[in-house]
């Protein structure tokens, strides 16, 4: 019985007890309302970038290692995103090189000091990703030293992206209380500020940004607002 509409939600006016979703084509009046709208990986916006997507390009290396068996593959970051990133790499790939712009890490000293001790991950400093290669599968990337502009190339199989993630909170970032990064904050994994709207998956969860736990959180928001429902029917 459910009915699915593909359209844009410009912005969600809390009300009691009806919440009020504003739509490309028209007002939509619910009980209850499910933010699941995810983040979006930060990308690094090179030439070739979208056109070798999922061929050899990712954000996931949770999600895609398995594919770079025995494979030689960059990891494009600074923070404890881009050492997890290349740890778990490690399981896979034969050597993992992790492009920074510095000559130091953001990460968190026990994510820097794990990544820095172990043998399969080398590190090259001073230096951003600027193109990468490739005609049917990622074959290079390009490295331009951040202090002389000095380019090179540097033949690698994978390109992991690790620099952030933006969620789609845009347009509740005025209803919703969000976090500094523009997660929205929940209690018990789903309540928002807002009695009535539950946030589920990555929109809300900076951290595992999984299928399996976005999957879960969408279990504990669909119990919730079935919950909150049963409450309200009576009120007009």
């Amino acid at each position: 019985g459910t009915e699915m509409k593909d359209i844009l939600v410009d912005e969600i006016i809390p009300g009691q007890p009806w919440q009020e979703v504003k739509t490309s084509e028209g007002a939509i009046k619910a009980r209850s309302v499910i933010i699941a709208t995810g983040a979006s990986a930060n990308w690094l916006g090179l030439p070739n970038e979208e056109r070798l997507m999922a061929k050899g390009i990712s954000a996931c290396a949770t999600c895609d290692g398995y594919f770079f068996q025995g494979k030689t593959v960059v990891v494009v970051g600074g923070g404890d995103s881009a050492m997890e990133e290349a740890l778990t790499l490690t399981s896979f790939a034969s050597k993992v090189i992790v492009v920074h712009r510095r000559d130091h890490l953001r990460a968190s000293q026990i994510m820097q000091d794990r990544a820095l001790a172990h043998p399969k991950i080398e590190f090259i400093w001073n230096a951003g990703v600027t193109d990468v290669f490739g005609e049917n599968f990622v074959e290079g990337v390009e490295l331009t030293d951040t202090q002389t502009d000095q380019k090179r190339r540097l033949d690698c199989e994978g390109l992991f992206v690790a620099i952030g993630h933006t969620p789609a909170t845009g347009f509740v970032k005025d209803i919703i209380d969000t976090d500094s990064k523009g997660y929205i904050k929940v209690d018990q994994a789903v309540f928002t500020n807002q009695p009535g709207i539950f946030a589920a998956g990555d929109v809300s969860d900076p951290r595992y940004r999984q299928a399996i736990t976005a999957a879960g959180d969408g279990c504990r928001a669909a119990l919730e607002a079935e919950a909150y429902v049963k409450e309200h029917a009576e009120v007009a």
